[in-house]
This record gives structure tokens, sequence and C-alpha cells, in this order.
């Protein structure tokens, strides 16, 4: 059930206050609503360096500019339905100057967010070893919450809880996709949590974009 008249705190941070994610798992940056109640997210770009200048007359190349993964994030109609109608707030080619895509989406009453990060990875094996590394750390991002194994993609893991101040609940699943890491947060206010049945929904569907987009 929605509460219309309850909103995120204009300080929620779907993307930033991740360190499980961020430092560990899946690089991300930061998409918080702003005043009135629109997201930002400083676009953050990999650091590259110039070839050095030479006195020869031979042209400078251009670096090649970095893969748009963008293509494989879910849509806001993919998470619309007949409660709630998701916008895009804001959206990253690059989380944090890692190969991936990141978008931040919004209900039509600020009371749910739902953050979709990917990250794509040299290997398969890189991406399981990242995501079952961060679980140790999976408290801060959602307290009072115990891991559990969910059927979405590989290596499927959900915890329900609320924030580390208390002030949301969250519920957070992680899921590996061959190379792809995805980690996906949902935000609603205190006694509203995300029913499992519709987060374990978005994660298949997002899997399913993953398969089809990686071939």
């Amino acid at each position: 059930m929605r509460l219309p008249e309850a909103r995120l705190p204009k300080a929620m941070s779907a993307l930033a206050t991740a360190v499980l994610v961020c430092a560990t798992a899946v690089g991300c940056e930061s998409a918080e609503p702003g005043p009135n109640g629109d997201a930002t997210s400083p676009g953050t770009s990999p650091t590259t360096t110039a070839a050095q200048t030479t006195t020869t007359t031979a042209p400078t190349r251009k670096t090649d500019a970095p893969k748009d993964y963008s293509r494989l994030l879910l849509a806001a109609s993919d998470l619309s339905d007949d409660e709630d109608t998701f916008t895009v707030a804001s959206q990253n080619p690059g989380p944090d100057g890692l190969p991936g895509a990141s978008a931040l989406f919004v209900n039509q009453d600020d009371t749910r967010a739902i953050s979709n990060t990917i990250v794509i990875y040299p290997d398969a094996e890189t991406a399981t070893k990242t995501l079952r590394d961060a679980l140790p750390r999976i408290d801060t991002v959602v307290t009072d919450a115990t891991p559990r194994p969910v059927p979405v993609g590989t290596d499927g893991t959900m915890a329900v809880g609320t924030s580390p101040d208390g002030t949301k609940a969250v519920t957070l699943l992680l899921f590996t996709h061959g190379p792809a890491l995805v980690r996906l947060e949902f935000q609603s206010v205190l006694g509203d949590a995300t029913t499992d049945e519709f987060v374990i929904n978005v994660g298949k569907m997002q899997d399913i974009a993953l398969r089809v987009g990686l071939q």
C-alpha cells in the first residue's frame, strides 16, 4: 500500500550512499533529488590520459569513446504499474567511471525510488567474486536485514530492511549475468516497503534485458 501523504526525505541518496556498491561491488554515482524533487546526477567520466605531444608531424590519435551500456537498463515503463508511474530522474552512462550504466527512477508522488546500476566486468568470474566479496558489508546499505538467495540471475541476493539512518524502507537486490553485476535498490517511506514479488519481477526483467543485450 502506498502512502501518498508521506514523501522520501530530500536528502535521499539512491546511489551515492551505497558504500557497499560504490566501493566494493558496483561503482556508482550520486543521484539525489534536488529542492524541487527533480534528481540531479553530477557527470563523471572515466579518467583518460592524453598522449604526450611530440615534435613530429604525426597526426594526433583520438581515444576511443566509452561504450554506451545504457541500452541494457530497464525503462521507466517496465517499472510502472496500476499503483505507481515511474519516470527517469537521472541517468549516468558511466557509474563512477566504470563500464556500465545507472539510472534513478521516482514515482509520481515522490514516495518511491528505484536505483538501477549495472557494471560490466572483464568476465563472469570477476563479477561473481565482486558480488560475493560485498555481501559481508551489506549492512552499510540495508540495516536489520538478513540477505537471502532469490531466483534472479546468478547469485541473486536480496536484503530487506531500513536505511542506516532509519528514515526509509530499503530493499537491495544484487545479482550477476555473465560479466554484468546488477544492483537494484528500492526505497520507500517507512511502513511501505516494496513487496518481494515486485522486486523479484523487476530483477528478472533486468536479467532478461541483459541476456538479450549482451549477446
